[in-house]
């Protein structure tokens, strides 16, 4: 069966969900391989219709947050909902090599108790104990826009659908 309103309509719902999620991560400054990795497309297989959406690995960390071990972290899913989030750090720790990087890339100077300076790679190290203990917040840029664009589709989901019956009845008036 051909439904081309309807398959129209997912193309831009699918749009719409890209745009808002880049949007909401360049607002949260997350700009970057995430933001330009997130895309989306329409399968048809068979009689049926299906949007999927696709982006880094670590999008889901970022979307829904990451537990530490001394404190829960949590997200709203798509439906509004607050949930858990259901990463957790457990034995092992955020890899203080991509966290030194950073250090330098930003600049930053550690110091200890006595007001010296510490290596790049004892703060690295701090953080990452810091970041496996609190965990990471997540920010849900995906689950909001994903969560406004079903609350919008039961309705024009149903008029694609009833755009898409009346054309194909009257195709077959015509023949």
């Amino acid at each position: 069966m051909n439904l081309p309103s309807l398959e129209r309509y997912l193309k831009s719902f699918g749009k719409q969900v890209v745009k808002q999620a880049k949007g909401n991560l360049s607002k949260a400054g997350k700009k970057g391989a995430l933001s330009n990795s997130i895309d989306f497309f329409v399968i048809r297989k068979g009689g049926t219709l299906t949007v999927r959406f696709k982006m880094n690995s670590y999008g889901a960390f970022v979307d829904k947050g990451v537990s530490g071990t001394d404190k829960k972290r949590s997200y709203k899913d798509y439906k509004g909902k607050t949930k858990s989030s259901p990463f957790k750090y457990k034995a092992k720790q955020p890899p203080s090599g991509i966290i030194e990087k950073w250090i330098k890339r930003k600049g930053l100077k550690g110091r200890d108790k006595k007001g010296r300076f510490i290596t790049h790679k004892s703060l690295s190290f701090l953080i990452a104990r810091s970041i496996k203990k609190k965990g990471i917040k997540g920010i849900s840029f995906f689950q909001k826009p994903l969560m406004l664009g079903m609350k919008t589709f039961s309705s024009k989901f149903g008029k694609a659908i009833a755009d898409d019956i009346v054309n194909s009845l009257r195709q077959q008036k015509i023949a």
